[in-house]
């Protein structure tokens, strides 16, 4: 209610109003607005008409008259009242961990070397949520499952319900969980600070106590004058997992097809066994278990006997000498239960070996003659190249088993897309009735292919128009192999152009043609030039580029 109405302090009843009649706006004020395309609705700050609002007009009223300055020497300052801002316990101790060091003993039973075993363990504490995990750190080669004891979470402290709190912990101090007494002995810098901090006095470190077996283990055994056998367990420990491999060809020459197939020789150097593998590609159609010989220990010499031996297993009591790494050589064919193999190369651990236990053995990769894949060289000899489709499509039958698109070069397709360079032909015959025949050879430069328009001869009786579809023509003499196609060095004016037994002599080409050859004149033959020169009455002269379809030679109709 706008104040105009009642001015003068009178009381609020029929008569004693007063209205102002000049006024004429009674309108209601906007509260809704867009901000970032939102609709934001806001406190009016005007009452209807734009009058001042009455509960806006006397708050300002009572600050104005209970308005006045406190000193701050009496009363103090007014910032010492402000709260500070709150900050919950997940954001405050967010990634903060308390670490303890802890141990606790394991009884054996049944073992005369071990009465116990002593098993090392941290202990974390989140301090976010009061949960904790024990870690027991990994040993290699143990035999014990190690790794997360008890995964985070809130662990009892008695049957009362109640949880570990951070309090409850210190050095020195026994924390039993699930049955199991994990005693700590350390913590690391951050939880001592915190703890410090906290007004808590930490006990003494102590120090993690050696498990005993493992004390006896670095004991060293008693020395023997008499010579033993080698230490199989020091072989193990230094040399487990462990392998060296080397790359190898295997001359299988007395199989049906005599061909040579690459394997892998992995030399485990932990008991000197030998395992040999074949490196198999997709779709080659053999034994999907590569596996050539099983992980094995390979005789090298035996040692004579008088009397023949019927036992089918060799023992090392017939065996003088096994194979060891230094007669794995780069360069050297050895025979492996019958089997020859070259060895042309290692792998980098296998050479930093060698240098190390064998320097005087060098190990350098030898060249290996190209290897000739004998299951594509069938499959060319049992399907030979019929003349059809291109020889790209045709190889595809032999790389799998489902044939693939052959790959194209797409650089040379978006540069060279929509140049043709054209000529006019004619046939070569030996018949009277084909010297009047005219053609039109289109070179397209995007994939190398021709294609042959022939023009339409009145009353000649020969049907017109695609002679040659897109395709790419071999030269006389060029085999299925290694074939040779036509390129625009070999198309000049009166060559002649064996187009799948069919001879064409060309008689004339487009400016373009000599545009285009003289702008790549590092590739193209001289001749070639002088001839598209000479008949096209061009000097020697580079001319600027001109039509493509040229004015010499007809544009064929679809």
């Amino acid at each position: 209610m706008s104040l105009h109405w009642n001015s003068h302090r009178l009381p609020f009843l029929p008569g004693y109003t007063f209205r102002d009649v000049t006024k004429s706006a009674f309108h209601r004020p906007q509260t809704l607005g867009y901000q970032n395309g939102y609709a934001l609705p806001h406190r009016p700050t005007a009452g209807i008409g734009q009058d001042p609002l009455l509960s806006e007009q006397l708050i300002q009223q009572e600050i104005s008259e209970l308005s006045f300055e406190t000193p701050d020497v009496t009363y103090g300052s007014c910032d010492e009242n402000l709260s500070e801002d709150f900050i919950p316990a997940h954001v405050a101790l967010d990634k903060k961990v308390l670490r303890f060091y802890a141990y606790f003993e394991e009884d054996i039973l049944y073992s005369p070397e071990e009465v116990y075993r002593v098993r090392p363990v941290v202990i974390y504490y989140y301090l976010e949520d009061d949960s904790m995990c024990i870690y027991e750190p990994e040993v290699e080669n143990s035999g014990i499952p190690q790794g997360k004891r008890i995964k985070r979470q809130r662990l009892p402290k008695n049957e009362r319900g109640e949880h570990y709190q951070w309090k409850d912990l210190n050095l020195g101090m026994d924390l039993e969980v699930y049955g199991v007494k994990y005693h700590i002995t350390q913590c690391d810098a951050f939880t001592k600070e915190f703890l410090e901090s906290e007004g808590m006095v930490l006990n003494d470190p102590e120090p993690m106590p050696v498990d005993p077996y493992s004390k006896d283990r670095n004991i060293p055994q008693p020395y023997f004058k008499t010579p033993s056998e080698f230490d199989r367990m020091h072989q193990f420990l230094t040399m487990d997992r462990k392998v060296l491999r080397f790359f190898a060809l295997w001359d299988d020459s007395a199989s049906l097809y005599g061909e040579t197939k690459p394997v892998t020789i992995h030399y485990y150097l932990v008991d000197d066994t030998v395992e040999i593998r074949e490196s198999h590609e997709p779709n080659s159609g053999r034994d999907p278990f590569p596996v050539l010989m099983r992980r094995q220990k390979l005789p090298k010499t035996f040692k004579p006997q008088t009397f023949p031996s019927c036992v089918l297993e060799v023992s090392k009591h017939e065996v003088d000498e096994y194979y060891s790494p230094k007669d794995f050589q780069l360069g050297q064919t050895m025979k492996l239960l019958g089997r020859r193999f070259l060895l042309y190369d290692c792998d980098g651990f296998t050479k930093e070996y060698f240098q190390k236990n064998h320097p005087d053995m060098e190990m350098k990769p030898t060249e290996v003659p190209k290897k000739v894949d004998m299951l594509q060289k069938r499959k060319k000899d049992v399907f030979p190249y019929n003349g059809f489709g291109s020889l790209e499509d045709s190889l595809q039958n032999c790389l799998s088993l489902i044939p693939k698109p052959p790959r194209k070069n797409v650089l040379k397709l978006l540069e060279n897309d929509h140049k043709v360079l054209r000529y006019s032909a004619r046939l070569d015959s030996r018949y009277p009735e084909d010297e009047h025949r005219h053609f039109i050879l289109s070179y397209f430069l995007s994939n190398d292919t021709i294609s042959i328009f022939e023009k339409p001869t009145r009353n000649s009786g020969i049907i017109s128009g695609k002679f040659l579809e897109k395709t790419r023509v071999p030269k006389p003499g060029s085999t299925v192999e290694s074939p040779e196609f036509y390129s625009p060095a070999d198309l000049a004016i009166g060559a002649s152009i064996e187009v799948f037994s069919h001879r064409f002599v060309l008689t004339n080409a487009d400016r373009y043609v000599l545009t285009y050859l003289e702008a790549n004149s590092s590739w193209i033959p001289s001749q070639t030039l002088d001839s598209l020169r000479h008949k096209l009455g061009v000097g020697t002269v580079n001319n600027q580029p001109g039509d493509p379809n040229g004015d010499e030679v007809a544009e064929p109709s679809s």
